[in-house]
């Protein structure tokens, strides 16, 4: 902290002053919490719009996800592209995905384990989509601070870790 309190002109706040002040201002406004939420959301968000898209009925792939796979994503490896293998069987994964690690986002349950999830998925949208690669990276980025710092308090993570620490 700045520890230039006060100016010799009228007693008025020094700008050191004045910085602490927005930077208690900031801190107090972006919570670890707070910003842990906000990163589950906007990583959730995506992913969740993908998955919809790709189902048309319960655990019904629509054809255009199928199509997708076979005709038109390929992945961009060295030597490549490629065709993806069993197409039919990665559009059910993706999309299973896509909807099951953005609801344990939201939720703040196994999040850890969601954002991995979803961090490898972004993986295989770069190599199928390389143009994409500075939306993946934010992606990537979003899925890494949850795996390394955690959903927050405001998740069911927080509350079931708080319950079996109760309970010993």
């Amino acid at each position: 902290m700045i520890t230039d309190h006060m100016s010799t002109d009228g007693g008025l706040p020094s700008p050191g002053a004045l910085i602490d002040r927005a930077n208690h201002l900031v801190q107090t406004l972006a919570t670890p919490s707070l910003v842990q939420l906000v990163l589950r959301l906007a990583l959730a968000v995506p992913f969740w719009r993908s998955g919809m898209l790709k189902w048309g009925g319960f655990l019904k792939l629509n054809d255009t996800a199928v199509t997708l796979f076979s005709d038109e994503f390929m992945l961009h490896l060295p030597g490549g592209p490629y065709h993806f293998p069993a197409p039919t069987v990665m559009a059910f994964l993706s999309g299973s995905g896509e909807i099951m690690f953005p609801i344990l986002l939201v939720l703040g349950l196994g999040t850890r384990f969601a954002a991995l999830g979803l961090l490898f998925m972004t993986v295989i949208v770069e190599l199928t989509v390389p143009d994409g690669w500075p939306i993946h990276l934010t992606w990537a980025a979003m899925a890494l601070a949850l795996m390394a710092y955690g959903p927050g308090n405001i998740s069911l993570d927080h509350l079931v870790c708080r319950a079996r620490s109760r309970g010993r």
